[in-house]
C-alpha cells in the first residue's frame, strides 16, 4: 500500500494513490480539432490513524473513484505514529487533508485550532432523522454546530477465561467488586503453581489501565467514570476510590499478575492468550486480537463489569463513539469532500462494518439489521439496553499528578485515601475553574441527571 512518503517532518504516513478508471489525456489540446479535455479531477486527501481496517477502506475508495460521477478521486493516507502532531504541522504549512479521521480524544482540540468545517448544510432530512438520537454536544456538536457523525463505538467488558473459573469452582464472572476479589484470590490459589494468577491490568500506563476498567465499574454503578459529578458539575473522586480499595486487596492479596506495574497491554494479552491470567477489564477490540494478534485456544468470553455493590445503577458506556469523519476547514474541494463523506455514512458501508468486526455499530438502525461479527468472542461486546453514551466530562489538566497515577501509588504504597480523594478534588476543581475561566470548558450541574434512565428496553 506504500506510494511515497509524506514529508510532514512528524510520524510515518503510508499514502496509497487510490484511483478511479482511466487518467488525464495526455493527448489534449494538440490540434483544435480533437476532443476537449475533460474536466479536472478533483482530489481529496483522506487521513487516518486506523491500521486495524485500513485493507477495507482501500476497497471502499476504490469503490468510490470509480463509481462516482463527479470525477472525484480520493487518495488515502494511514498514519503509523504521530497523527495529532501531523495534523499541526499540515495545517500550519497549507498541506491539509480534505477528510480527516476524528476520535472523541481529537475532536474537540481540532475544533478549537478552526480544523474543521461544520457540515449542517449538507444533511438530508433523512441523515438527520438517522443519526438524531447519537449527536453529543461536545463530542459531534460545537457551539451549536454539526462537525461529524458517529459509525462505531468501544464497549467495554471483563475479558475472562471460563476454564480457570471453573478450576476454581466459580461458576459466573463477578457482579461486584466484592466478588472479583473473591474470584481473583481463589483463582490465584488454584492455579500460583502454574503461574496462574486472577486479575492484571497494563498498569505500566496507569491511566490506560483506569481508564479501561474504572471507568467502566463506575459507570455501570451509576457514576461517571472519570471522576467528574454530573449532578453537582465539580470534580469528586470518593466513588472512584471505591474501586480503588478493591484494586489494592487484590495486590495485597498476591492475585495480581506479579510485576504488573511495569506490564503494557500487548505482554499482558500475550499471558492472557497462554492461560496465565483469570481476567481483566478492557474494550470491544480484544475479540479481534485474539483472533489475529495473539491467536488462542482458551475458552475465554466477555461480560459487563461488575459494580461497586452488585447493583446496576447506571450504564456501561460506550467510549469513542461519536465521531468518524471529519470536514477540513482548509479544503478547497469541500462538496467534493462530503460526496464522499456521504458514501462512506451510508448504509451499506457502516453495515459491512459492524458484520467485519472493525467496530460496534452504535447507529441504531444500523445496530438493528447488521449481523453479529463471525469473530470469536464478540457476542460478549456487542450493545445491549446496558450500554449507552454519557454525557461529556470536561477534559481538564490539574498541577501536580493526574488521578490515576495517585491511585495507582496508593495501590502499591499505601497512604491516606480520604486525604488523596480530597487533594485530587481540590486541583481537579481548580483546574476546572481557569478552563471555565478562559472559556475553554463549559459545564453546568445537572441535579435531576438521572443514570438509570440511560438504559434501554
Amino acid at each position: 500500500m506504500m506510494k511515497k512518503m509524506v514529508g510532514l517532518g512528524l510520524g510515518v504516513a503510508l499514502t496509497v494513490g487510490l484511483t478511479g478508471c482511466g487518467g488525464a489525456d495526455t493527448n489534449a489540446g494538440k490540434s483544435s480539432g480533437q476532443t476537449p479535455q475533460p474536466a479536472q479531477k478533483k482530489i481529496i486527501k483522506y487521513w487516518t490513524d486506523d491500521r486495524h481496517d485500513q485493507e477495507y477502506i482501500k476497497e471502499l475508495i476504490n469503490q468510490f473513484n470509480a463509481s462516482n460521477k463527479d470525477n472525484i478521486e480520493v487518495e488515502l493516507t494511514v498514519m503509523s505514529e504521530n497523527y495529532n502532531q501531523s495534523v499541526d504541522i499540515a495545517f500550519s504549512s497549507n498541506q491539509a487533508p480534505d477528510v480527516l479521521r476524528l476520535k472523541s480524544a481529537n475532536t474537540e482540540t481540532f475544533f478549537k485550532k478552526g480544523y474543521l468545517a461544520p457540515i449542517d448544510t449538507y444533511l438530508t432530512d433523512g441523515i438527520k432523522s438517522k443519526f438524531s438520537t447519537v449527536l453529543i454536544d461536545g463530542v459531534n456538536r460545537f457551539d451549536g454546530k454539526l462537525y461529524s457523525l458517529p459509525n462505531t463505538g468501544l464497549t467495554l467488558r471483563l475479558v475472562y477465561n471460563k476454564d480457570l473459573f471453573a478450576k476454581a469452582g466459580i461458576q459466573n464472572p463477578p457482579q461486584s467488586l466484592q466478588e472479583m476479589v473473591d474470584a481473583a484470590k481463589k483463582i490465584t490459589e488454584t492455579g500460583k503453581k502454574e503461574g496462574v494468577y486472577g486479575f492484571a491490568l497494563n498498569f505500566k500506563n496507569p491511566k490506560s489501565a483506569m481508564d479501561r476498567s474504572v471507568r467502566e465499574i463506575l459507570s455501570l454503578s451509576g457514576h461517571q467514570g472519570l471522576g467528574f459529578d454530573i449532578k453537582t458539575g465539580k470534580f469528586d473522586f470518593t466513588p472512584y476510590a471505591e474501586v480503588i480499595k478493591s484494586f489494592k486487596q487484590m495486590y495485597d492479596d498476591g492475585s495480581i499478575l506479579p510485576g504488573a506495574e511495569t506490564l503494557d497491554i500487548d505482554p499482558m494479552r500475550a499471558q492472557f492468550a497462554a492461560g496465565k491470567i483469570g481476567m481483566y477489564l478492557s474494550f470491544s477490540t480484544e475479540p479481534g486480537v485474539y483472533k489475529d494478534q495473539f491467536p488462542t485456544k482458551i475458552n475465554w468470553a466477555g461480560a459487563l463489569p461488575p459494580t461497586l455493590d452488585g447493583k446496576r445503577g447506571g450504564t456501561s458506556e460506550i467510549v469513542s463513539a461519536g465521531t468518524w469523519l471529519g470536514l477540513s476547514n482548509n479544503s478547497q474541494n469541500k462538496d467534493a469532500a462530503w460526496k464522499f463523506m456521504q458514501f462512506m455514512y451510508g448504509d451499506e458501508v457502516l453495515t459491512t462494518y459492524h458484520e467485519k468486526g472493525f467496530g460496534i455499530a452504535v447507529v441504531p438502525s444500523i445496530a438493528e439489521k447488521a449481523k453479529q461479527p463471525q469473530i470469536p468472542g464478540m457476542e460478549g461486546f456487542l450493545v445491549g439496553k446496558l450500554d449507552s453514551l454519557w454525557p461529556v466530562s470536561p477534559n481538564v489538566s490539574p498541577e501536580g499528578m493526574n488521578y490515576a497515577d495517585a491511585f495507582f501509588k496508593y495501590m502499591l504504597a499505601g497512604g491516606d485515601l480520604a486525604k488523596i480523594v480530597q487533594d485530587l478534588n481540590t486541583r481537579y476543581n481548580a483546574a476546572l475553574d481557569k478552563a471555565v475561566q478562559k472559556g475553554d470548558v463549559k459545564v453546568a450541574p445537572n441535579p435531576g441527571f438521572d443514570p438509570a434512565k440511560l438504559q434501554g428496553k
